[in-house]
């Protein structure tokens, strides 16, 4: 069951959620809820993880200088009024044997995408914004050396007429996706 901000109970089925969720190119201008934004930072809090590392880190830009910033990099903000900055500390990553690759982008994947269904859960829409120089925003941002940037995550409401693409529904069918050995 779901919590409503206004106490009541409700829940939405994980279906609606995985099938109804879309990348949001047009939002109003209206906050979302302090609530609401905790629940969806909490959804990236308990994210699996690694070794349960947690490397994450996630930065909540608001500001009229976060967002102005942001503005400057990436033509994909779409007005909303909160983007969450993905990031992860690379010094704290479980390495793959071999070594060839370990589980930062990975991990902060997981995490975005916990909290970016927790935001369609909450009736906050959402684009995932990867049309972006991480190493300028880390710059811009002033992160820490440790850390990596993965993506920028749009959150607000739908201005009105904003939907799917039309290509939204346009989903291969499960036989040219998947493989039985």
């Amino acid at each position: 069951m779901r919590k409503n901000l206004d106490g009541t109970a409700t829940a939405m089925e994980f279906t609606d959620v995985i099938t109804g969720r879309y990348s949001c190119k047009q939002f109003d201008s209206r906050q979302i809820d302090p609530a609401q934004l905790e629940l969806i930072l909490e959804a990236g809090r308990v994210a699996p993880t690694a070794k349960n590392l947690q490397e994450q880190h996630i930065y909540v830009l608001q500001s009229d200088e976060a967002l102005a910033t942001v503005d400057e990099l990436t033509p994909c903000r779409y007005g909303a009024p909160t983007v969450l900055l993905v990031a992860f500390d690379a010094s704290n990553v479980f390495t793959y044997p071999g070594g060839a690759r370990d589980s930062g982008i990975e991990d902060a994947t997981i995490v975005a995408t916990h909290m970016l269904l927790a935001a369609y859960d909450q009736g906050v829409d959402s684009c995932w914004v990867n049309n972006v120089d991480p190493a300028v925003l880390k710059e811009r941002f002033n992160l820490p050396e440790n850390e990596e940037v993965l993506m920028l995550l749009d959150l607000g409401f739908a201005a009105e007429g904003a939907g799917p693409l039309a290509n939204h529904s346009s989903r291969k069918i499960l036989e040219q996706t998947v493989t039985y050995l």
